[in-house]
């Protein structure tokens, strides 16, 4: 089908929930191709899911295997990846006596959280949840109201009550909203959807501590800073702290839908039979599926991959920000999520790139996001560095008169 007979079906027969652009129906590794057979540069990578690029053959192939042997029982019975995975995942996160719990998307991973954290603190009064202004957690009732953005909530109402919101990376301001009802805190390492802001380090231990000293729990939302994407496994290991459980989802399948909790010591056994469930959750195939990325991820090396690009790609970028500096703010992220912060809308320069045949995102509405397979090559991103070089000259002879702007850039900060 042509992009326009897939737009005129999208019409008639989807709700309206997004305004895609594009019909893309091929991909391999950074590269996508539209229905017209335009290719692209994939710096998305489907908003940080497809890690491991697109089409990876050793994901195929665990796919089609684990197709050919079994999809789906329930979580009424054993299946054999479930466990397997479980283990893989409790390693690698450090926590002690870590357990796992899968679901099918980030969203229900955080919403298992919250129950965690409220069914812990069931017994002494405790169910509210502090989470930060400017974060994302989902798009359910309860992630949405945990989500720190007045934007996602307009007309759920009434939401849930048991959020209170805190400024991130500002340690006072979580403390002034303690209280005797507080069970957890609940943030992102790097607040991705909020306009890639990372964490600073005395935030995150300073939250620690406070969880420590105030008696309740320190939960980390690693749905798109998780499975590599910042050069570690998981994105609060960048900062030495561990957290008492953490979700995830996106860059865990490629692509496959699955999700998961990872939880410590502290609250591992607190779900029993019955108090929370799942039809789908870590299905074999699902299963089989991010087995196969845990597996190439380490096979290939791609946390020291994402380490070493990222570092270059940010190198770049600061290089073009300081050419631009009437508007261009600067450079920041972790790893291979990176965001090149504007004083204009974003959406002008996504359009931009777009149009030269690389595809990114705009988020928090001028910082445009830059999200490329954790095993992306460098000649991949000297491409990326010159359509981006190119279409920020294009917009700079569109901004002349504004006033300048110091650059704040920070490689691999």
């Amino acid at each position: 089908m042509t992009t326009g007979e897939i737009e005129h079906l999208q019409n008639e027969y989807l709700m309206s929930t997004y305004a895609p652009g594009l019909a893309l129906v091929e991909g391999s590794g950074a590269s996508v191709w539209d229905a017209e057979g335009n290719e692209y540069l994939d710096f998305v990578s489907g908003i940080a899911v497809t890690n491991i690029g697109h089409c990876h053959p050793k994901m195929i192939r665990a796919i089609q295997d684990q197709v050919e042997t079994l999809v789906h029982v329930s979580n009424l019975y054993f299946n054999e990846k479930q466990p397997v995975l479980a283990k893989k995942l409790a390693e690698r996160s450090g926590l002690p006596g870590a357990k796992c719990f899968f679901s099918n998307s980030g969203a229900e991973s955080n919403e298992g959280l919250i129950k965690l954290a409220r069914l812990w603190g069931s017994e002494h009064g405790k169910y509210e949840v502090i989470t930060m202004r400017q974060s994302f957690h989902g798009r359910t009732l309860a992630t949405l109201t945990a989500t720190g953005q007045e934007k996602v909530q307009i007309g759920f109402g009434p939401l849930p009550e048991g959020f209170v919101y805190a400024n991130f990376n500002d340690l006072d301001s979580v403390a002034d909203a303690i209280t005797s009802k507080t069970a957890a805190v609940l943030v992102e390492a790097l607040q991705g959807e909020g306009g890639v802001i990372p964490a600073d380090r005395e935030f995150l231990s300073g939250l620690r501590k406070l969880c420590d000293e105030r008696g309740i729990l320190l939960l980390c939302d690693e749905v798109q800073a998780g499975m590599g994407r910042t050069g570690k496994w998981f994105g609060f290991q960048n900062y030495d702290v561990m957290p008492d459980a953490f979700s995830l989802a996106k860059g865990l399948g490629n692509g496959f839908p699955i999700g998961a909790i990872v939880a410590g010591e502290k609250l591992a056994n607190i779900f029993r039979p019955g108090h929370h469930a799942t039809t789908f959750g870590g299905t074999p195939l699902a299963c089989a599926a991010a087995l196969s990325v845990i597996e190439v991820i380490e096979e290939e090396e791609l946390l020291a991959n994402t380490t070493m690009m990222g570092a270059y790609f940010a190198e770049g970028l600061c290089e073009i920000a300081m050419k631009h500096k009437k508007w261009i703010a600067g450079v920041r992220g972790l790893g291979l999520l990176l965001g090149l912060v504007l004083d204009v809308p974003a959406a002008s320069l996504q359009k931009k790139l777009q149009e030269k045949g690389m595809l990114a995102i705009a988020t928090a509405g001028n910082v445009l996001r830059l999200l490329p397979p954790l095993n992306v090559k460098q000649e991949e991103i000297e491409q990326a560095l010159k359509l981006i070089g190119e279409a920020c000259a294009e917009l700079h002879d569109e901004m002349a008169g504004q006033s300048p702007n110091p650059c704040q850039c920070a490689p691999g900060e």
